[in-house]
């Protein structure tokens, strides 16, 4: 008998999983690498520039500024794209995701080629670039609906596992996701940290490697899914006729 191909939903859900430990690396770039900056994660952004306006010694504002400002602005970018684009996965997903690998893979080539860890602009363009790509990826990921997975944070799902659990008089809905979500955002910040160990624009590159796979295996999947519901239109038609 013949395996059932795995359906679209839980390839995307395979998917937003991929991309989620690909925000673990880049987060860990960003954070040890380049000067205590969330490139993914906003939530620490936001508590680092406040503990920094409170006082704090040694905390950095501008970059996480300039990161949360490009977040977003990378969320803009990827919500007007997808504005008028059909539910789930289409070729505007590809374009936005596209993007995202590009803005990755072009700081990978230039992290490998410049020193940016001892030039102050050069570092906050790059941790702003990230930034940008990671907004992009955020709304994209929020448009394909996957329950449960954002790609760039994991506290909501966190307290989801905790709250919907049997322990909490639940019914565990969605925990193998949550709990590998969690678990892979994790062992991405661990596989970026290593990575600096060998150079920065490692971690950045397979993070871009990632993104891209991501695209491919995204697109193929669309376009035969669409083949297929033409296909099935067809058939429908030439038994009514």
């Amino acid at each position: 008998m013949q395996r059932q191909p795995v359906s679209t939903e839980r390839l995307h859900l395979w998917l937003m999983l991929v991309l989620t430990f690909s925000t673990g690396v880049v987060d860990a770039v960003g954070f040890l690498g380049l000067d205590q900056v969330f490139t993914g994660n906003m939530t620490g952004n936001v508590v680092l520039l406040g503990m920094a306006i409170a006082g704090g010694s040694d905390l950095p504002v501008l970059r996480p500024a300039l990161a949360l400002l490009f977040f977003m602005v990378g969320a803009v970018i990827g919500g007007r794209v997808l504005r008028k684009a059909p539910e789930g996965w289409s070729g505007r997903t590809s374009l936005t995701f596209l993007g995202v690998a590009v803005l990755i893979g072009g700081l990978a080539v230039f992290t490998a080629l410049i020193d940016v860890t001892g030039d102050h602009l050069l570092g906050s363009i790059t941790t702003s670039t990230l930034a940008l790509a990671m907004g992009i990826q955020a709304a994209t990921a929020k448009r394909l609906k996957v329950a449960e997975i954002t790609t760039v944070v994991v506290t909501s799902t966190i307290t989801g596992l905790a709250s919907d659990s049997r322990l909490a008089g639940g019914k565990s809905q969605f925990w193998m996701r949550r709990a590998l979500a969690i678990a892979l955002i994790l062992l991405g910040a661990l596989v970026g940290a290593a990575a600096l160990h060998i150079d920065l624009w490692v971690g950045i590159a397979l993070s871009a490697v990632l993104t891209s796979v991501v695209t491919l295996i995204g697109q193929l999947r669309h376009r035969k899914d669409k083949h297929a519901d033409a296909a099935a239109r067809t058939d429908e038609v030439a038994a009514l006729a």
